[in-house]
């Protein structure tokens, strides 16, 4: 099967397709522009590199594992998708400690730069690091850190979103265990 796997009759629902969403193609292009920063602000061996990328590594990967355990577990999914935020909050923290600690401007949600990221941000049907490149590798460090920063808070919207539909789908269709329930009810009611 592929990766978005193709819906089979009975109660396992189609999942994947975790390439698709735009919260993880976000946090691609997060974990992209983390490895450029740390290696060009940060000593290789500095304990700050490894964190920085562990967490940016962690926001992306658990999106993926969420859309993946989604076929039998919706409180997985649910889970896995606040870890994937969890990560990229913590993620954040460390740029604002790199801009405070080296006395460079924090953007407020009314910069004119952060409304040009947004625009470029719904500019395209599909976002990649090219799209930011420009700004995340930027000679300026506050512009760097910048737009890592105004890209995290976008895609921790996303994420935050995408949590609250969960919620509303599990609501409305339960889980594996009603789901099972309901093709076993099926199933007899087709028997003679």
């Amino acid at each position: 099967m592929t990766e978005a796997n193709m819906h089979t009759p009975g109660f396992i629902p189609a999942h994947g397709g975790y390439r698709n969403l735009f919260g993880y193609q976000k946090a691609e292009i997060i974990y992209d522009g983390t490895v450029y920063f740390t290696k060009r602000f940060f000593h290789p061996y500095d304990r700050t590199v490894g964190q920085m990328v562990q967490a940016a590594r962690s926001g992306k990967q658990n999106i993926a594992e969420a859309s993946m355990a989604s076929a039998t577990s919706k409180e997985t999914e649910i889970k896995l998708t606040n870890v994937a935020r969890a990560s990229l909050e913590e993620l954040q923290i460390d740029y604002e400690d790199f801009l405070r600690t080296n006395k460079l401007p924090l953007w407020d949600k009314d910069h004119k730069l952060v409304a040009r990221l947004r625009e470029l941000n719904k500019s395209a049907p599909k976002t990649t690091y090219e799209t930011f490149q420009k700004a995340i590798e930027h000679e300026s460090p506050a512009i760097c850190a910048n737009t890592m920063i105004t890209l995290i808070k976008i895609c921790t919207y996303l994420l935050k979103q995408q949590m609250k539909q969960l919620e509303t789908a599990f609501v409305k269709d339960g889980g594996l265990r009603e789901r099972m329930t309901k093709a076993r009810i099926e199933q007899r009611k087709k028997k003679p």
